[in-house]
């Protein structure tokens, strides 16, 4: 893996996945307009791009570095984003082993991997080479203002770290923060996520901060564990060993009960104050729309340490497909063996960029059984934060759910408007702006999938027109002979 993130970017200009741009650039807008042209541009030109030359300021500034499959891939250590799932189904397997053989090798691998998820304390770091703590300044960082009618200027790419008041948990979340001034920042964790968990604990304690710090930068694993659906009281940084293989290395933070990877490149401390909201917003978000101002808690800064040469890590969300397009992927590959556990006839799913991850879900299923679909629509409803998407589409396990145009097909053939669809009530992502009132709104699932009596289908469900494998192979064989 990558004990820095110019490592990364190191390895990535080494697969010439990555331009340098020593051309003069503002951090207002003229950066995410290059960076929108470039992950939305041909997939050749689809590369990560560190801004050298930021007017006003002497860190460099990272952008797109996610911003592929393959990059992606890279950035969590193998080549294609199915073997991170392929190697949690191998860890997950509840095949009991019966050999001693076995028992002594499942054993290992479990070891293996407790050993490696557990983070360990070290004393010194590269994120405190420069430590400010007497007069810190936001104005120091080139932080992006993305779009023209954004609230400020945003943190885009942190792992935000807290712990839950009353047990000491921690949780590292992705969430943005707007500038307010130098010392000051609006902490946007929405309500359903742990940061907000922990903003409510504290309120119900009484306790008036919660100590706070933003980690930007460092081994890109850290990064995207931040941005990961884990479920409440489990650490993101286990995630963050597993992937890379080694224990992540923490160090205390300089002016808070915390402690922060010590591979970052910059980290900001400072405390919340549960009780304090401030309007925060509007911001151009993933949906392709401004999401909405609205209140939410202030951030203050007591310091901010970095390294002797950082990178400025940063991402620019915007109408889809871009760069936290690929990061949901990841968690849509590696967290399908987990589903599986508790859907084990789900054979596959795609959420794809045109949903924005909560809108719309596909899922293929083995199907059994009359309501089996419905019964899958439920059962992820209720699986962690699968419970805010909009829409669950179920097909056939011989519907490839990747092939938008194949669902599409499927859907409009095999549905009876009537009797197909499953429309309820329930939580609803805080950026729905379509929903009547915040965080709660209807939702739908649909039922492609073959019916029969068992369903109450009376006639005969059709055959689809498929060649004959013989005729396929002959004219495979032939093929030059016709000229095409």
């Amino acid at each position: 893996m990558y004990s820095s993130l110019r490592e990364f970017v190191t390895f990535l200009e080494g697969r010439g996945q990555l331009r340098r741009i020593t051309a003069p650039v503002s951090v207002e807008l003229e950066i995410t307009e290059i960076t929108d042209r470039v992950s939305k541009g041909p997939a050749e030109k689809n590369v990560a791009l560190l801004f050298e030359n930021v007017t006003g300021y002497e860190m460099p500034v990272l952008t797109n570095a996610f911003g592929s499959a393959r990059r992606m891939a890279w950035a969590l250590g193998v080549e294609e984003l199915d073997e991170l799932g392929h190697r949690l189904a191998r860890l997950l397997s509840l095949d009991m082993p019966r050999t001693l053989g076995e028992k002594l090798r499942k054993a290992g691998d479990l070891l293996g991997v407790f050993r490696a998820t557990q983070p360990k304390r070290v004393k010194d770091a590269a994120c405190q080479e420069v430590i400010c703590r007497d007069s810190p300044s936001l104005n120091d960082l080139p932080i992006l203002k993305c779009w023209p009618e954004d609230g400020g200027r945003y943190i885009t790419l942190p792992a935000v770290i807290t712990r839950r008041p009353g047990t000491g948990r921690r949780n590292v979340g992705m969430y943005r923060l707007q500038v307010f001034d130098e010392r000051t920042l609006g902490m946007h964790w929405q309500i359903h996520k742990g940061g907000a968990e922990h903003q409510h604990d504290a309120e119900r304690l009484g306790q008036e901060r919660i100590p706070v710090a933003v980690a930007l930068g460092g081994d890109p694993a850290i990064t995207w564990a931040a941005s990961a659906p884990m479920p409440p009281d489990i650490d993101e940084l286990l995630l963050a060993g597993w992937l890379r293989g080694r224990p992540v290395e923490l160090v205390p933070c300089v002016s808070q009960p915390l402690e922060v990877p010590a591979d970052a490149d910059i980290v900001i401390e400072g405390y919340v104050d549960p009780t304090e909201r401030r309007i925060e917003g509007p911001f151009g978000d993933h949906t392709g729309y401004y999401s909405l101002p609205d209140e939410y808690p202030v951030m203050h800064v007591t310091a901010i340490t970095r390294r002797e040469s950082p990178i400025y890590p940063a991402t620019v969300v915007g109408r889809p497909p871009m760069e936290d397009y690929w990061m949901g992927k990841v968690t849509e590959r590696l967290f399908l063996p987990l589903i599986r556990i508790f859907q084990p006839e789900v054979v596959d799913i795609n959420m794809p960029a045109e949903g924005v991850f909560h809108n719309l879900v596909i899922v293929s299923i083995h199907k059994r059984y009359p309501g089996q679909a419905r019964k899958v629509m439920y059962g992820l409803w209720g699986l962690g934060l699968m419970m805010l998407s909009k829409a669950f589409l179920i097909v056939d396990d011989d519907v490839n759910v990747h092939d938008l145009s194949e669902v599409a097909w499927r859907v409009s053939n095999n549905v009876d408007w009537r009797r197909d669809i499953v429309i309820v009530d329930g939580p609803v992502d805080a950026l729905d702006h379509a929903s009547p009132q915040p965080n709660y709104g209807g939702k739908i699932g649909i039922d492609a999938t073959r019916k029969g009596p068992a369903d109450g289908h009376s006639r005969p469900w059709p055959r689809d027109i498929v060649m004959t494998e013989a005729v396929r192979r002959l004219v495979d064989s032939r093929w030059e002979e016709y000229g095409l």
